[in-house]
Parts: structure tokens; sequence; C-alpha cells
């Protein structure tokens, strides 16, 4: 069956059980733009800048376990997805990115909007492709998505020339792969889970912890059954929140340098780490040195270059998060750790999670409002800052998979395109972006998008009127000189929200939380609140970087949450 490269893309991409790509044309692009419209099966989302397109692709790919597919045309429109796919490439997320390029023989003219896409995304893709033969495009389709998808999950990106899009070639979509990559590893050697159950039987204050890899094998249950049938603690790290449920009695929550005290304490005391579905990140660890000190260390991840990059492991098991805790559940031992459990409750006591009692509106009050009008079940999606540690530190998850973040490349501006992209993914859930000013203005254009898309988010602008995070640091390491961080020219966001034609809603007094809440969960299609907080308010508790736990910062003064 002849078709042109463009008919090819679309037919693959059903194939693959695509049913929603985000794009924006431009005219590289053009020529599959307009097969795409045949194609009633794949809904295409208009978004206002190329980063929204990849970004929302993101939150669809978490929110849903598919694949995101974004689209762009050439040159800008390419260099454009370029931190999206970063912020997918760290974090483990799979998508497709598929580009125009300028036609063959324009390529390396420097031709208007060419840019060698390629190159510029290596770093930040798993793999990519340069396609200069229209009978190419099934195999590499399916490749990228085979890729994508496979082991650790990553971005691929597909640069398409503009005349390889109209060009005809045979369409086979049933040819056998066959890739130069090693296959993943998904179950761990036998020699080293009986290794690891001896180290379990012995331990006498074993903690998990558990990473987004649990997440992105869906092996919450698996966490669950092996947590409690050995009675071991979990923490999870900030793209682990709601692998496990947040009131889950072994579930002790955030670690590292805004985690609570009680969870980088328990750390400390621990004689057995079991980490699974992470990497020993440096927000996570702090001072390597004065790591987990008298811990002895599992690794299990199915990216061996994870194992041993950061945290030497005494066992290192390589393999799928769910596939391992599956082999290990069996041979796991029915165990109680009395004594270690009261130590934790113990910490619990001593170093609680706490803010101050006071008649101002502080973020963190907003977080639990949320948390609490929703009971736990709306998918979490933030930015990144201050309001990105609140979120994470006092949200209960009483589902899985509900948070959905930007984690390695910390990227300010995610929290718009990727709320709109799970809830494309997820119609039915309810979807809460909280959102720092900062990053809302970087990427606030695809509220037009929610608006067309009909994806009815929730956004709680927590709004200080500064960069908090970076004026936070500026606060305590260089002695308050607040340069570049503050702002004076905010707009009147009620004002923009009904530009877009969506409802915005001003809460200045502590009091008018709850109803705004109430009212923007009661109200169709996308809501804007606007919550101007305290201004000063600071992030507790705080291992400075390259600390260790015994420099972390408690709040003083402070009720307990």
């Amino acid at each position: 069956m002849k078709l042109t490269g463009s008919e090819i893309v679309c037919e693959a991409l059903i194939k693959e059980g695509v049913d929603t790509v985000f794009g924006l044309p431009g005219g590289a692009i053009l020529p599959f733009y307009q097969t795409l419209s045949g194609y009633p099966q794949l809904r295409h989302i208009l978004v206002r800048h190329e980063q929204g397109a990849v970004m929302a692709a993101d939150g669809y790919a978490r929110a849903t376990g598919k694949v995101g597919v974004c689209i762009s045309t050439s040159g800008p429109g390419a260099t454009n997805m370029v931190t999206g796919l970063a912020v997918a490439m760290m974090d483990s997320v799979p998508i497709v990115a598929i580009t125009g390029q300028v036609a063959r023989p324009a390529i390396g003219t420097d031709a208007f909007q060419e840019t060698d896409v390629t190159g510029v995304t290596l770093p930040v893709t798993k793999h990519n492709y340069l396609v200069m033969n229209a009978a190419d495009l099934p195999r590499i389709l399916k490749e990228a998505f085979f890729v994508a998808r496979s082991g650790k999950p990553g971005p691929v990106l597909i640069d398409i020339p503009k005349d390889v899009q109209t060009e005809l070639a045979d369409f086979d979509y049933s040819i056998e792969l066959d890739l130069p990559i090693q296959t993943p590893i998904l179950k761990g050697k036998d020699s080293d889970i009986k290794k690891a159950i001896k180290m379990i039987e012995k331990a006498e204050r074993p903690l998990i912890l558990a990473g987004h890899g649990v997440i992105l094998s869906q092996a919450y249950e698996e966490l669950k059954e092996f947590s409690e049938k050995s009675q071991i603690p979990v923490v999870t790290t900030l793209l682990g929140l709601s692998a496990m449920k947040s009131n889950h009695v072994l579930n002790l929550g955030l670690p590292g340098m805004h985690g609570s005290a009680f969870a980088n304490k328990a750390i400390d005391e621990a004689d057995l780490i079991i980490a699974i579905g992470m990497r020993f990140d440096d927000r996570v660890t702090g001072n390597l040195k004065t790591f987990a000190t008298k811990a002895r260390i599992i690794h299990i991840d199915i990216d061996p270059s994870e194992i041993g990059k950061n945290i030497l492991p005494e066992i290192a098991i390589v393999g799928d998060a769910g596939t391992v805790l599956r082999q290990l559940l069996p041979l796991s031992p029915k165990k109680t750790h009395p004594k270690w459990l009261q130590e934790i409750d113990q910490l619990r006591i001593n170093h609680p999670l706490s803010y101050p009692e006071t008649d101002r509106i502080l973020p963190q009050f907003i977080v639990e409002e949320i948390s609490r009008i929703t009971k736990g079940q709306s998918i979490i999606v933030t930015g990144v800052g201050q309001h990105q540690m609140w979120a994470g530190q006092l949200y209960e998850f009483k589902d899985n998979n509900l948070f959905i973040s930007s984690g390695g490349v910390g990227a300010m501006g995610f929290e718009v395109p990727a709320a709109l992209g799970a809830q494309v993914g997820q119609p039915d859930k309810v979807v809460w972006t909280i959102a720092g000013d900062g990053g809302f203005q970087m990427t606030l254009t695809e509220l037009a998008t929610m608006v067309e898309a009909n994806a009815p988010v929730k956004i709680a602008l927590i709004n200080n009127f500064s960069l908090g995070m970076v004026r936070q640091w500026q606060e305590l390491f260089y002695e308050k000189d607040y340069f570049a961080t503050l702002y004076t020219g905010n707009p009147d966001w009620v004002k923009l929200a009904d530009a877009y034609g969506i409802k915005g809603i001003k809460v200045t007094e502590k009091d008018g939380v709850e109803t705004a809440i109430e009212q923007a969960m009661n109200t169709p299609g996308p809501v804007l609140v606007d919550f101007q907080v305290d201004k000063e308010e600071n992030v507790y508790p705080f291992i400075p970087p390259g600390g260790g736990v015994e420099q972390l910062i408690e709040y003083p003064d402070t009720k307990v949450v």
C-alpha cells in the first residue's frame, strides 16, 4: 500500500494506540497537518507555544501511562521544545516528538527556519532520527515508540523533512524490529534476590526509599505488600509521591532538602535502605559523605548506569521495580520491628511537619484545604519552587499516581501545560495545578488551550509577588539582597482570567480560602484562584545545599499539622 510520508505517520500513530497529539503547525510540518485533518481518530490539541506541546504531552503520559506525542515545525518551533524534552529525559517520561524540517535539498544551506534539530536535541532525548526517505518511516516510528516506552522510558524525536512528508512509500507496520540495543532487563538475578532477602532478614532498622520507578512500573500493590509483610517504613522521593497512599501508617512521605525532619532522621538512623526505582538525587541525599552512614544499601533500578553513580550499594539489582518486588515478595520475611517503629513514632512527635498558626494566608494552609476538600483524590500538578515543596509536603494522596511535577530539570512553567495534558488524559479526574506566580507567567498562554480543549483544570496560584524559592535563598545565604526576585508588575489575575474566558477568584483573607476552593470545584471549566499569600513565608524544613541532616533547619514556634 503506497502512502505519503505524512499518511504513514498518521497510520503508525493509530497502530501505536495514540488518540491525542499536542502541537503547533508551521511551514515545514504543514504537509503533515494537511494530512492529519483527514484522521479524526487523532485528536489534535492546538497549543500556543511548542514548549507547551511537549509539557502537555508529558503531563498526558504521566497521567495515563501512555506515550505522549507532540508536534512542531522546524527551526524555532523545534528548538522551543528543548526544555520540555529535557524534563522528560531527566524524569523518564515516554514521549515521541515529531518535528518538520526543511526539504532535503535545502538541508545544510542555512535555509529559512533550518536548524540541526537532531544535533540540538541529542543530549535531551533517549534517541533521535533525521528521516531522509519515506520508506524508512514505518521502521523508525515503530522503533521510536519502542525506545520511548521500553526499559527506562524517555523522549524520542523524529525530524522529518518537508518533502519526505509528501513522498510516496510502502506502508508495512508488521516489520520486526532489529535494534542494536540490549533488551532491557526486567527480572533481577536470583542470586542477588537471595542476598537481598538475607540482608532484609538481618536488618533491625530497615527503610524503603521508593522513587518514580515504582510509579512507572505501576507497582503500587507490590510496594504496599512488601512494606507490610516485613513492616518496613517507606519514604518516597518527590517523583515517587503517591506510589504509596499518604495515610498509610508505614508511609513517612517526602525526604531530602525540604522533606520532613522525621523522614530525614529515619534515613539517618536506618541500618538498611532498600532503594527502589530512584537515583539518589542530590536533593534527596544532600552531602553524600553524610547520607545514611549507618545503612547498608540495596539498590533496585532498571537502568544499570544509575546504580553506583552516586551511592555505591552493597547489593545491586538491575530490573524493573514491579518485577523485582514480585520476586522479593514470596521470599521476604514476615517480620515486625516494634522498637524501630516506636523510634519513628517518637521522631514524628519530636520533629513534626509544622507551620505557624496565624490569621495570614499561608501557602501551607491552602494546600491542606485543597487536600481536604478534594479528599486527596485529585491529580496535583505543580511547577517548580516553594509551592512545589508545600504541595509535596502537605497534600495527602489517597490514591496512586496523583502527583505530576518537573523533578530533575526543575523547569518553571511546567504546571499549566502539564496540567492541561493530565486533564486531557484523565477527563474524569479533578486536576488541580498548584502554581507559583513566577512560573505561571512563563506558560500562561496555554490558558487559551485549556478553554479551547474544554479542559476544566483548577488553578491555585500561590501569589507571593516574587520568585519565592530564589528569594528564600537570598534571605538565608545572601544577606537579604533581594535582587531581581521581587515583582512589582504582576497583572490583575482576575481580569486576566476573564480575558481568557476563565472564571477568576481573588482571595486576600484566610477565611476566604475554603469558599474559593469549593467555588472552583463547583464551576464548570477552568478556574483561576489568585491566593495572595504572605510574601515572606519560607519552606521548612530545609537542609542547606551540600549539607546533611545535622544542618537541618526546622520551623520554630509552629503549629503541628
